[in-house]
């Protein structure tokens, strides 16, 4: 049974997280079960102990989870895998907050386990685990999940559907204990923000700010009530605070139309001075200003890197590749700011910063365009609601001064025109055939004077246009783990996509496997 398990188990891995179907459905079957969170769980303890050097019976692991329907029987198995060692339930929560407690002298733990999928759908469910230096790496994750497939050919036995189960693997001594990480996170918080905002009523730093939230019911709702209302934010007007795995109101996602139209409205609707958004595990986030106006992907950046500039000038920010030439004059030409444009993918675009430190480079500010953001002062955490307090801080500081945080990015431009096409390769062996469009398309692009091809860029092909046609730009590149070319097109006047569609399009048609 080893090959089979190690199959089933490393199709599990998404990046740096582990990712499937805890629930099946008409169209996907069940691939994440308790059984295999067991094995996962034991093989994690086992990673911990080589990463430490410490005994299992040394160490201390959290567990905690998202609000999906399917988290308390992945968390029960978890912690009855991990029973070897210490274990802490650690409830509803974010998955910062998870990270988190492997630093915060409160908890110290040695690693923690966050259970959830983000905003996938409700039926799907996932693990991400965290040491002290962060979240595991992708070769890390795979090293624990080998290892949970050795166990699972050594203890498991599979039943006439094929799926593993956990019966005969052994259970350790530890009962969990409870650990209210969600206090110990939010005072963590809160000291932050009294320390910042430094106000005259310096434990009631937010007094006079209107601020609304809306959570998606996904586990952040504790922001507004257990770190903005106590530091004396009006939250009237919060919507979906409430958890609810079946997501019945809107996707949390701040990128999701649905859920940032809800933010809006429930900021306007509520005349707050600020509405602040998170996806269901609280790891990303984006704000609305009090007139409506949607602050997420490029603006976000444009906010964030502002309020860096004015502590760290001339710092480096790094974002992902789809972020817009309009930014780049932003923060290169406004905020006298260094902007790497790197790779898709959080991690990349946070660990990149992290190796720029390292090389002598200062890089405050990290950044995806969905809304994963980290700062070198917070551990490089992609955190939501840390995204929000350094907006709400500024905003503090600067009522006092008779200003608008909008004003920050007054300047910021933005393309008349943005779309995505996304082409589908069938078949096998879908990277070598998309690395086989790439090449084929820059030498097409290489072949027409009116396309200039971006040096550095540092995935896929970027294509910048500058004619009396049109002004704009495209990037095609592969996907991180699906069989998909997404293409990024922007201009800068209307109708601007239509003129790049139309130079580019017959290219890609003649490849039999895109669709789109």
């Amino acid at each position: 049974m080893s090959d089979d398990c190690k199959k089933i188990f490393l199709k599990l891995q998404n990046g740096n997280d582990v990712r499937g179907a805890a629930l099946a459905t008409d169209e996907e079957a069940k691939t994440l079960t308790p059984d295999l969170v067991r094995f996962l769980a034991f093989a994690y303890t086992k990673f911990l102990e080589k990463k430490t050097g410490k005994a299992a019976a040394d160490l201390k692991i959290g567990v905690g989870h998202d609000s999906r329907i399917t988290a308390k029987d992945l968390k029960e198995a978890c912690l009855k895998g991990a029973s070897f060692s210490r274990t802490f339930d650690c409830g509803l929560i974010s998955t910062p907050a998870m990270f988190q407690s492997t630093v915060l002298p409160a908890s110290n733990f040695d690693g923690a386990v966050m259970i959830t999928a983000s905003h996938l759908p409700f039926n799907r469910n996932g693990l991400k685990f965290f040491t002290k230096d962060g979240g595991l790496e992708h070769n890390e994750l795979t090293e624990v999940l080998k290892i949970a497939s050795d166990l699972a050919a050594s203890y498991g036995q599979a039943d006439e559907e094929a799926i593993i189960r956990a019966a005969k693997l052994p259970v350790g001594p530890y009962e969990a204990e409870v650990f209210d990480m969600v206090t110990a996170y939010a005072d963590q918080m809160k000291t932050f923000i009294k320390e910042e905002v430094a106000a005259d009523d310096f434990d009631h730093p937010l007094k006079g700010l209107h601020i609304v939230e809306d959570a998606g019911n996904g586990a952040a709702g504790f922001f507004a009530t257990k770190i903005l209302e106590p530091l004396g934010a009006d939250i009237s007007g919060s919507v979906y605070l409430d958890p609810d795995g079946t997501f019945p109101n809107h996707i949390p996602n701040p990128e999701n139309p649905t859920a940032m139209e809800a933010a809006r409205r429930a900021t306007v609707d509520s005349h707050a001075d600020l509405g602040v958004i998170f996806d269901c595990d609280g790891d990303r986030g984006a704000v609305v200003f009090a007139d409506g106006t949607e602050v997420n992907r490029n603006a976000l950046i444009a906010l964030l890197a502002a309020i860096v500039a004015e502590q760290h000038p001339g710092s480096t920010v790094v974002t992902d590749s789809v972020t817009s030439d309009e930014l780049q004059d932003f923060l290169e030409g406004n905020l006298k700011m260094r902007h790497l444009r790197f790779k898709r993918g959080y991690k990349n675009v946070i660990d990149k910063g992290i190796e720029l430190n390292r090389a002598g480079e200062d890089c405050q500010l990290a950044i995806e365009t969905s809304g994963h953001g980290a700062f070198k002062e917070n551990y490089f955490s992609d955190d939501g609601a840390y995204i929000a307090v350094k907006i709400i801080c500024k905003m503090a500081q600067m009522k006092k001064e008779g200003k608008r945080i909008e004003s920050l990015t007054s300047d910021l431009k933005a393309p008349a025109e943005s779309s995505e096409l996304r082409f589908k390769i069938a078949g096998e062996d879908f990277a070598a055939y998309g690395t086989e469009v790439l090449d084929g398309f820059r030498k097409f692009a290489q072949a027409d004077s009116r396309f200039h091809i971006v040096s550095p860029n540092y995935e896929g092909i970027r294509i910048s246009f500058d004619d009396e046609e049109v002004k704009g730009w495209l990037l095609v590149r592969k996907s991180l783990h699906d069989p998909v070319l997404p293409m990024n097109v922007e201009a800068e006047e209307a109708g601007g996509t239509d003129v790049i569609l139309k130079r580019v399009l017959p290219f890609f048609d003649r490849f039999d496997r895109l669709s789109r």
